[in-house]
């Protein structure tokens, strides 16, 4: 299907073909109407290809984000196509696995496209990854964290401020003998940056955690579910159990209430991002706003200014007490 055939249905030349599809040009809304009534009919899809030769530019945006099962990212996902739906711009997107080195070859198989912008979740790269993203020439924004040291702009919470006010929150409402149960992964670097904030809010209140328990694989119910029997077995006089997703701590709450815990007299819990799909649970856990859809709009506003900046753009988490913590 070429151009000539769209022109030959439409009855009118290749070239007002072509100004109606890279809308360009002076032509009336009448004519318009044929050529895309006559492009739909035909399945006819233009070749960018050319136009991006020209321009050394095509109108995709890399998107690179760690999963697609982790319920974080869509989102961030959907913030973005707020802003992108309203743009010539789309987004295509990569899993890094949460391997650096795979990241490193997502990045550059993206790049390698000539995108108009390029949007990556965290600021922990291989060096490899950082040198392709600073000299890529177009706009490059890191999401999700701005704890470190961006290459270029940056949108994000802090999540060592969230660690720290998340404790801050807990010891303020008169728990004392507190666990923290969370992934043992490196690689997950938000979730550390939110560990050493706990530690140091537990700090402050002259407090440090009875025991922190640690997970492999995935986070889920069953998870959350094992680790609270293993951390309260282990230590019945713990008060508070703080995990490091409301996955995890929704798999935690209905264990202690199938125990019958008093929840949150007895014991408090809370997790972390604020999942609206959990909201249907017996009681709503405590949990911490991470602005994901916020997140993933305003890096998009920034890719789509066409601009190369350096903007660093920190958004403050939000406590949420919900039912599952003690009032202040």
């Amino acid at each position: 299907m070429t151009l000539r055939d769209v022109a030959e249905a439409a009855g009118v030349s290749e070239m007002t073909v072509s100004r109606v599809l890279r809308q360009r040009g002076d032509v009336s809304e009448k004519t318009r109407d044929r050529v895309f009534a006559a492009a739909r009919s035909l399945g006819y899809v233009p070749n960018k290809i050319a136009g991006a030769l020209a321009s050394n530019r095509v109108n995709l945006v890399g998107v690179v984000i760690p999963s697609l099962s982790n319920m974080v990212f869509p989102d961030v996902l959907h913030g973005i196509g707020s802003v992108l739906d309203h743009t010539p711009l789309q987004p295509v997107v990569g899993t890094s696995k949460y391997d650096a080195a795979h990241e490193e070859h997502v990045i550059y198989e993206m790049l390698s496209w000539r995108p108009s912008g390029l949007i990556v979740a965290g600021l922990e790269h291989t060096d490899a990854a950082r040198a392709m993203m600073a000299n890529a020439g177009i706009p490059v924004v890191e999401v999700m964290d701005v704890d470190g040291d961006p290459v270029a702009a940056a949108v994000g919470i802090s999540h060592v401020s969230a660690g720290r006010d998340m404790a801050r929150e807990i010891a303020k409402r008169g728990y004392r003998k507190i666990a923290y149960l969370g992934s043992s992964s490196n690689a997950d670097h938000r979730a550390q940056k939110r560990l050493k904030g706990f530690r140091e809010g537990l700090a402050e209140a002259g407090l440090t955690a009875v025991e922190e328990c640690f997970y492999d694989g995935a986070s889920g119910f069953g998870t959350g579910r094992a680790m609270t029997e293993q951390v309260l077995t282990r230590h019945p006089e713990v008060d508070f159990l703080y995990y490091n997703t409301d996955i995890n701590a929704a798999g935690g709450l209905l264990y202690c209430l199938e125990k019958g815990m008093d929840i949150p007299g007895r014991l408090g819990l809370a997790g972390f991002n604020s999942f609206e799909v959990l909201d249907g649970l017996p009681l709503r856990i405590a949990t911490m706003d991470s602005r994901r859809y916020e997140i993933g709009r305003r890096a998009a506003e920034l890719i789509a200014a066409n601009e190369l900046t350096e903007e660093v753009v920190k958004l403050d988490p939000r406590f949420l007490p919900g039912d599952t913590v003690r009032d202040a």
